[in-house]
């Protein structure tokens, strides 16, 4: 399967130019507030979540933001399903490109690093979802079952680096020890029932790197929107469509429209772009509904930034006269920094029993947000 090849001639960039620069202001004015913001770290956190759900979504799947909270805490009531373990590594992808220097996920190793990680979570997602146990007791019953948990994270930013080395001197290796071309050694490597062997990805990343070179003297906003539109026709990876929006909001970092942890809400603006337009046969009815959809993710963001920042104001109010030791403070740290929380969550981050947890949940007035007895949530709103 041979893709054609992304024209960048006749680009539509009269009808651009004002989309361009209201994403571009949106996005400055959404920046400038999340930096200077005492709610901003908590922001960024939730936006990885938020964002991970509507990436799902434009894919044409459903994940609930509860269900990814929970799992990304290993506090699951049912068994993960594929999507959700997608979900999870959208997540943890996201976290991983804002832990690294601007720029690094365009890089060839960094391409290679996220590659990666996509395409295994593509082979074993299915299998890993199946093999994990469900943790009935994990939303008020203590946390006991997160010992069998491992977080594999905590050290993906430090071997970012290693890891890449070790897949390009794996693959080298076996290539040389394998007969014929390396398509035909990279293609026997597959499995036909996953992949299509006719698919070469790494040509067309190749050619999608070819539009990023030729995009880099155009404003970063155009810049990002080429890319995306570029890696969705190209269908760069079969199994990771996802990863072009995460890359071309890295570009947006790198230029410096986002500051140095923050990632642009592509999924989230996106996500209130109909398909139609946002699938369209025209390029520039496409790079319209992508503008829009920055523009969108902008406006959106300001909105939850303004309610954290109130709710903030509101939870404050009950530290007055509370002891030094109290863990609201921490509480609340954390609640801001999560879309929900459980009574299992906030005893593993706190330090506290099971018990204390709902009882210091009820003194901070938290709302219960999945209307269960059993299994319960809190969130600000």
């Amino acid at each position: 399967m041979i893709s054609m090849p992304y024209d960048l001639a006749e680009l539509p960039i009269s009808s651009l130019l004002r989309p361009i620069s209201d994403a571009g202001a949106a996005l400055a004015r959404l920046d400038e507030r999340i930096a200077r913001s005492p709610v901003g770290s908590g922001w960024i956190e939730r936006s990885h979540f938020t964002d991970a759900c509507a990436s799902l979504w434009i894919d044409g799947e459903l994940v609930h933001l509860e269900d990814l909270v929970l799992h990304d805490a290993t506090k699951d009531i049912r068994t993960p399903t594929h999507e959700l373990t997608i979900a999870r590594d959208v997540l943890r992808t996201r976290r991983r490109a804002s832990a690294q220097p601007p720029g690094w996920a365009l890089t060839p190793d960094g391409l290679c690093s996220l590659r990666g990680q996509a395409a295994t979570v593509a082979l074993n997602g299915a299998a890993a979802s199946s093999e994990d146990e469900p943790a009935p007791d994990g939303l008020v019953g203590g946390g006991e079952r997160e010992k069998d948990y491992v977080d594999d994270t905590r050290l993906d930013d430090e071997f970012a680096a290693i890891d890449a080395v070790l897949a390009r001197s794996n693959a080298a290796i076996e290539q040389a020890k394998q007969p014929g071309p390396a398509t035909s050694a990279r293609a026997r490597e597959k499995d036909p029932l996953v992949y299509d062997l006719d698919w070469d990805e790494d040509e067309r990343l190749e050619e999608w790197r070819g539009v990023l070179r030729q995009t880099q003297d155009l404003p970063a906003v155009l810049q990002a929107m080429v890319a995306l539109d570029a890696w969705n026709e190209l269908s760069v990876l079969q199994h990771a469509p996802w990863l072009g929006r995460l890359l071309s909001a890295s570009i947006l970092r790198q230029a410096g429209l986002t500051t140095a942890a923050h990632l642009a809400a592509f999924n989230l603006g996106l996500k209130s772009i109909s398909v139609e337009r946002r699938r369209h046969r025209n390029r520039e009815t496409r790079l319209l509904a992508i503008a829009h959809g920055l523009i969108a993710a902008a406006e959106l963001g300001l909105k939850e930034h303004d309610r954290l920042a109130l709710s903030r104001k509101m939870m404050e109010r009950r530290l007055v006269g509370k002891r030094v030791s109290s863990k609201l403070p921490g509480l609340i740290e954390l609640v801001i920094s999560r879309p929900l929380v459980s009574a299992g969550m906030i005893a593993k981050e706190l330090g506290v029993t099971p018990r204390a947890a709902l009882r210091i949940v009820e003194e901070l007035g938290l709302r219960e947000m999945t209307g269960r007895g059993r299994f319960r949530a809190w969130g600000v709103f």
